[in-house]
């Protein structure tokens, strides 16, 4: 499912009943890449937050933004591995132990984005070797919606629905 880009947090329905919620302050710096203008170029990075302890939800607190080294191309988005693994370990070590890696994002000039062939493959090879604790998250942000997707190691991965705000 989508989301049309409000001022709100997003929250989004996971297959178990719980809530993926996304940040005020995480979604506003990702809005701030949305690839309005015809030569702009796509952007993405990792989605640091927690695990709540009574499984209600996990939520999404940062993200890190295009760094040196990541390339950009209009429709196309690779992150520089180093630099963003830095920030994950920084924020691990920050909030002792309770940020951690919850899965990437970026950006794609479509108005309701749909994962391309390379999209998938990188969400899969991820899943099979990134060192997370799962699931993981695929957030991919249009120029007018949001859209998520949650996976799971056995190369499960399904698309999430966007619930009503909490206010």
């Amino acid at each position: 499912m989508d989301e049309q880009h409000s001022p709100w947090p997003l929250i989004f329905l996971r297959p178990d009943g719980a809530r993926f919620e996304v940040s005020i302050a995480a979604w506003q710096t990702m809005q701030g890449f949305i690839q309005q203008a015809s030569d702009a170029t796509e952007a993405g990075g990792v989605l640091l937050g927690r695990h709540l302890r009574d499984g209600s939800a996990i939520i999404f607190d940062a993200v890190t933004v295009p760094v040196d080294g990541d390339r950009r191309a209009r429709t196309r988005f690779h992150r520089a591995q180093r630099r963003h693994q830095a920030a994950i370990d920084a924020a691990w070590a920050a909030n002792a132990g309770t940020c951690t890696y919850l899965g990437e994002w970026h950006t794609h000039p479509e108005p309701i984005p749909t994962p391309s062939s390379v999209d998938w493959a990188d969400w899969r090879r991820r899943l099979l070797h990134d060192r997370y604790t799962e699931p993981l998250f695929f957030i991919i942000v249009g120029t007018t919606a949001t859209r998520a997707w949650e996976g799971r190691r056995l190369d499960v991965i399904v698309s999430l629905a966007v619930t009503t705000p909490i206010s």
